[in-house]
């Protein structure tokens, strides 16, 4: 896996309006080429009577499938500057539909790059965003008496273990960032003086939501 980058957890949609004219941006995540273009039609179904439907999406980890339109907007006012805006929030498996109600005023060039930026970080503000990252699974057994110090540690990274069981013997089950695997066996391994059994059972891709 490439570095961390953003995805979308929950859906949303903002809207802005300049000089009268109506600006609504609908995000969705697509995992493909197809579901963005079935979502771009599926917007310009729902907002037939519109001025516009623009639209942008990133596609790939390493963003390697973009496509922007300007849908009859003056070339470069719109499509170009709503993708610029995923590039740059980091953001991928992506795509936005900016609709304009046109409200009798012109923009000009200027102002409609600026309210289909605008209009597209609205949108993902309405959204809710988690990182994905390259991960590792983690197995831990201790006892009792190490037990504490295990959790303590974990906690001051902020990692919840995803399962445990208290048997005669404590297991926990760890999925955190993959920089940290290194590190935090040495600590737990000081922590229980050598006691604590550390398995790595898989690397991963997952999504963190803080």
């Amino acid at each position: 896996m490439q570095g961390a980058y953003r995805v979308i957890i929950e859906e949303g949609e903002g809207e802005i309006v300049e000089k009268k004219s109506r600006f609504l941006a609908t995000v969705k995540r697509v995992e493909s080429e197809e579901a963005a273009v079935s979502f771009i039609d599926a917007m310009k179904k729902k907002y037939w009577d519109a001025s516009h439907n623009c639209s942008a999406f990133v596609v790939g980890e390493k963003g390697e499938l973009t496509r922007c339109s300007d849908d009859g907007e003056p070339s470069g006012t719109a499509g170009r500057p709503m993708l610029e805006v995923l590039l740059g929030e980091n953001i991928r498996n992506v795509a936005v539909v900016v609709t304009r109600y046109f409200g009798g005023t012109l923009l000009g060039t200027g102002g409609l790059v600026r309210a289909y930026t605008q209009a597209v970080k609205e949108g993902i503000a309405h959204c809710k965003t988690g990182t994905m990252r390259a991960g590792v699974r983690m197995r831990v057994d201790t006892d009792y008496n190490n037990i504490g110090k295990i959790l303590y540690l974990l906690g001051a990274r902020g990692i919840e273990p995803e399962k445990s069981s208290y048997t005669d013997v404590v297991q926990l089950q760890l999925l955190f960032p993959a920089e940290w695997k290194e590190p935090l066996s040495a600590e737990l391994t000081e922590a229980t003086s050598g006691k604590a059994g550390i398995e790595i059972l898989e690397e991963v891709s997952y999504i963190d939501k803080a």
